[in-house]
Formats: structure tokens, sequence, C-alpha cells
């Protein structure tokens, strides 16, 4: 990579996609000049290729407003309270790297770790089907607890600003992102976690944009509906629309320095778990062989993000957002099922196997 002069995966993204500061959409009518719909092809993974069509007869100002309309979003955090939290993260990472954490609470990739408290499930590459309604929670026990400082700092503060009831949070992770990291485009699991999604930034401004659709073999993201800045101590709140019926993603060109997020959710109470033959002890005595030590502050090989190994890291990729956007929620987690049901015919009526892998 040094060879061909990038420092990043940001770089070398926009020498092959030219994009604008302003974020200007030339395309706000939803069509490519001649009345006719645009269709972005997108890979749901690296051998599967689709289609779809921005025909939808809504015009994209009007999608955007939808959009805002489920997004509270607000500074909560000082810099001085900032630089406690951050502190704190950063023991995260240095557990993580001495392997003090269960296996399945931490979960690597080049330019992107993830840490799961409370809560962890399977995702994008991890899924042995894949597709919307497949994600699994672990089985209590195989990630560590919600740090106390998280609840202390983060989750006790939000509470008393009435941002979320109390007893509230039952699933804490924190994602750490190096400069030129991403999260492709998706929608949290419907049938793991209740609303609203809470997320609180930290070490440096960043964005989360709704809409993109990533491609690969480059890394190409197209421009996103709306794109939401979000700001160092700020807290954002999704829910209805926002949640729901769009995807949302972070670009590589967004993250220009570290940044943290920590994301604070509820798993349903009748969320799917992983099947075991024996428990798990949560126990520290009887925990896994811990991870190996590894460096997350190492400089990692940016070719490496554009292998679809890595840039599947979060959910399933490039989830169509719902059918009909005006639905209620029961009806778009109705749908999320039934699209579910037939890409799982579709699985087995093709033959072809996904395998579970880590990274």
């Amino acid at each position: 990579m040094a060879a061909s002069g990038y420092s990043d995966l940001r770089e070398k993204l926009k020498s092959m996609t030219p994009h604008k500061d302003e974020y200007k959409n030339k395309f706000a009518d939803g069509t490519n000049g001649n009345g006719k719909g645009r269709k972005r092809k997108f890979r749901e993974s690296e051998d599967d290729e689709f289609e779809h069509s921005d025909d939808n007869g809504e015009p994209r100002e009007n999608e955007a407003r939808l959009v805002k309309s489920g997004i509270t979003q607000k500074t909560t955090f000082t810099p001085e309270e900032c630089a406690r939290i951050e502190e704190k993260i950063d023991e995260v990472v240095s557990n993580g790297e001495a392997g003090l954490y269960r296996e399945h609470t931490v979960d690597r990739a080049p330019l992107r770790n993830k840490y799961f408290f409370g809560e962890g499930y399977t995702y994008g590459a991890q899924l042995e089907k894949r597709g919307p309604g497949q994600e699994r929670l672990y089985r209590k026990g195989q990630v560590d607890e919600i740090p106390g400082w998280v609840q202390e700092l983060v989750i006790k503060r939000l509470v008393s600003d009435g941002v979320i009831p109390e007893g509230f949070v039952n699933s804490a992770v924190i994602n750490d992102y190096q400069p030129g990291g991403c999260i492709v485009s998706h929608v949290d699991p419907l049938h793991i976690f209740a609303r609203p999604i809470v997320s609180v930034s930290f070490f440096s401004d960043s964005a989360l944009c709704f809409g993109c659709r990533f491609q690969f073999k480059p890394i190409r993201v197209s421009e996103p509906v709306l794109v939401l800045p979000v700001r160092r101590g700020s807290v954002t709140v999704l829910n209805g629309y926002a949640a729901d019926d769009i995807t949302h993603c972070i670009r590589p060109q967004d993250i220009k320095e570290r940044r943290a997020v920590i994301i604070l959710r509820k798993t349903r109470p009748d969320a799917p778990r992983l099947d075991s033959d024996s428990p798990i002890s949560s126990s520290p005595t009887e925990r896994p062989i811990p991870l190996k030590a590894k460096r997350s502050h190492r400089r990692a090989d940016p070719d490496a993000a554009h292998r679809p190994r890595v840039l599947e890291m979060d959910k399933e990729e490039n989830r169509h957002p719902s059918v009909s956007r005006h639905r209620r929620h029961s009806n778009s987690s109705e749908n999320y099922w039934r699209r579910g049901q037939e890409y799982d015919k579709h699985r087995e009526s093709s033959g072809r196997k996904v395998k579970m892998r880590r990274h």
C-alpha cells in the first residue's frame, strides 16, 4: 500500500470515488436525468450481487425528513467528562490486549475493534446462514459483564437526563476505530434488540450516514440519504424510521482520527440464542483460555480493508430497507422475518453454504 502512495483507506477511497465535502446530492429527485430511477448494485456476500432501485416514488429529501424524525441528539458530556471516560476505554483496550476478557467479548478487525459486554451476538461473516433474522445471542456467560464505570459514568447519567429509563440497558458495546475504519450499512437486528438504540461518541468528531450502499473490490460507498454529524461527547438516539426502515453506516472517510462509540441497547426477552450441549460458567476461575495479547494500535495494512472478510464485520451487509416506509413497527418486524425466511429458501435451493469464521 505504501508503494501506491496512500497512507490509509480514506485516501484510496477518495482517489476511486471523488466526493464533495458538502455531501451535495445531484440526484435529489431520485432520477438519473432521463426520468428513470437509478439502480445501485451491492453485495450480500463476495459471491452474491443484487440490484436495488431508488425509484420508490418518494423524493430523497422527504426520506431524509423521515430519518430525522427518528433521531434525537444532544451534547451531554463535557470535555473533562469525556477525558475521564476515554481513559476507561483505554483500560478496556489494554485488558483486551492482555487477554483478560472472555473469548467472545473481543472481536478484532483491521482499523476496528469491538468489545461486547452484558450480551454479545453473532453477525456478518460469523453466520452459518446469511440474511435478516439469522443473528443469535451468545449463551449467558460467554461475554464479560458490563463494566462498573460504564454504569456509573455513562448509563446513570443518561438515566438522570431522561434519555433512557432505569434498568433499560443490558448490552453495552464499545467500538474502537482507527483512522479509515468503517462499519458497513446495516440495521440493528429487530429480533435481537428493542428500541431505541443509544450511542455515545468519544475521542473525536465523526458522522453517521443513512441509506448508503457499499460495493467491494474495490470499496465504494454511494451517496447517503442523510449525513448526521456526531460530535465528541454527544448522545445519539435512534428510533422509528431511523432505527428500523433504513440502514446506517460509518464510512471510511468519516473516521479521520481515532474514535470510540459506546452503544447501549436492551435485548428482547424472546431473542434467540445459540444452542449448546454444556453450560458456560461465569466464574473467572473457569474462564476459557484468554485471547492472545495483540496490539490494537498497530499500523494495520490498509489493503486488508478491501477484502470482504474484513468489511463484513457488522451484522449482515447492505440489508434492504423495509418495502413499505410508512408501516408501523409491528409490520416492519413482520416483513423483516418474512424476508429472512425467503432468504433461507433461496439458500437451500441454491445449495450454497457460508462457513462461520472469526475475524
